[in-house]
């Protein structure tokens, strides 16, 4: 399957500003249709990279051509607890994602090695699944990628109809948090997370074509300010801060757990 093209824009806002905002786009907005009865769901990703943080370094260094390698999952992992394998590349400014979604059970046991048995999951899975599925595979075991940190977080979706083939989205991203090393079957677990930008949530600004010109004259109006914001770099100096990691610094080397 090809990649999904998108132009994502992020801005870091103070929480006091959260309702402002949502006043703001309400004239335009609708609420995403996969939310809950709270007008948001929680994200859970458990990001993968090398021994040496080769994803982090180069997203600190500022690299061009960089991608994230990741499993996803959201909610509580409810009813057939469908994961998502994700790889996202970033070439300058667009976006490039291939996901695959798999039932969990067999998530696992690809993580593990083990062969796809198409008498089991055949009739659930899509060709194009599979072939995004065999895609990630080849980055986990040919580049040696561990589980790092499950990064998890509340969404608060809105659309946007008046262009479709621009599929504009705004969510509001709030309570970003972080668990160290987690073993590959605890996506959704939340052991002693630590919590990333107390004060703070990111408003994503996705869409395929254009940024309307009403979300220009937003962002100016409000005096918002464009920047990085990678939840995984951003868990992952949080976690040094509070000393949950074993990071040696003289050699960029990083102490693991294992798949499991």
């Amino acid at each position: 399957m090809h990649p999904l093209l998108r132009f994502e824009y992020k801005y870091i806002i103070p929480y006091a500003r959260l309702e402002e905002l949502r006043v703001r786009i309400a004239a335009f907005a609708h609420r995403d249709p996969h939310v809950r009865s709270t007008g948001e769901y929680t994200v859970r990703s458990i990001y993968f990279d090398s021994a040496d943080l080769e994803c982090y370094q180069l997203k600190v260094a500022g690299v061009k051509r960089r991608n994230k390698v990741r499993l996803r999952g959201y909610n509580q992992g409810e009813g057939q607890r469908k994961v998502f394998f994700e790889i996202k590349k970033k070439v300058d400014e667009p976006l490039y994602k291939n996901r695959a979604g798999l039932p969990y059970e067999l998530a696992l046991q690809l993580l593990r090695g083990q062969p796809f048995r198409p008498e089991q999951y055949g009739a659930v899975i899509k060709a194009s699944d599979l072939e995004d599925a065999q895609k990630f595979l080849y980055h986990i075991f040919a580049r040696k990628l561990q589980p790092v940190v499950n990064v998890i977080y509340e969404r608060e979706p809105y659309q946007f109809k008046i262009d479709p083939e621009n599929d504009l989205r705004i969510t509001f991203d709030k309570n970003l948090r972080a668990v160290r090393a987690p073993g590959i079957d605890e996506l959704f677990v939340e052991k002693q997370p630590v919590m990333v930008m107390r004060g703070h949530f990111i408003m994503e600004v996705k869409f395929n074509r254009y940024l309307p010109g009403w979300v220009r004259q937003l962002v100016v109006s409000m005096g918002l300010k464009k920047g990085p914001a990678s939840k995984y770099t951003l868990c992952l100096d949080a976690l040094r801060r509070a000393s949950e990691l074993d990071y040696k610094l003289s050699t960029g080397r990083w102490q693991m757990g294992k798949m499991r």
